[in-house]
């Protein structure tokens, strides 16, 4: 498989599992989307919006561009805006992705924040986007399951490409 194909793939399944997730959590009680749980961050609304935010950053990051969101430093968001969002900047993601060819994502990205600075090939930052997401999707379950909720839905990368896109292999 192609770096591309690769990547492109990663792209649509996270896309995909940021959506499930979010129809999931459509389905529950609003006030629980607020409740406090041990967690990285500790309640859904607030880690939904961490997924979203750092998606938002690493779409500024492989595309070079300035970062224009603001939502890391939002410390009370709101479901409905989350919920809204979270699925269209993975879409964003998906196209600009799909977009890139091998030349693209093997291009060397200088970057330097306040926590880390060094250059990276493209595709590692993508990579990394989804581990994150993929890490925190995680903890929401969690924090669903720690409320009660037992139908989380499969959101495993092995399961979307062998069962969404009916794959037998990925090789």
């Amino acid at each position: 498989m192609s770096l591309q194909k690769l990547m492109s793939n990663y792209a649509e399944y996270n896309q995909w599992a940021n959506e499930k997730t979010v129809q999931w959590l459509s389905e529950k009680p609003e006030a629980d989307f607020y409740r406090e749980m041990p967690s990285s961050y500790p309640s859904i609304v607030l880690s939904i919006n961490h997924i979203l935010a750092v998606e938002e950053f690493w779409y500024a990051v492989i595309t070079k561009s300035i970062p224009v969101s603001m939502r890391y430093m939002v410390t009370d968001p709101e479901h409905t805006d989350v919920f809204e969002h979270l699925p269209k900047q993975s879409a964003s993601l998906t196209t600009f992705i799909s977009s890139l060819n091998e030349a693209d994502l093997l291009e060397e990205i200088y970057l330097e924040t306040p926590w880390i600075q060094g250059t990276l090939p493209r595709y590692e930052f993508i990579q990394h986007l989804f581990n994150h997401s993929t890490y925190h999707r995680g903890q929401v379950v969690t924090i669903g399951r720690q409320l009660g909720y037992t139908d989380a839905p499969m959101t495993d990368y092995n399961f979307f490409n062998m069962a969404v896109l009916n794959r037998e292999s990925v090789v």
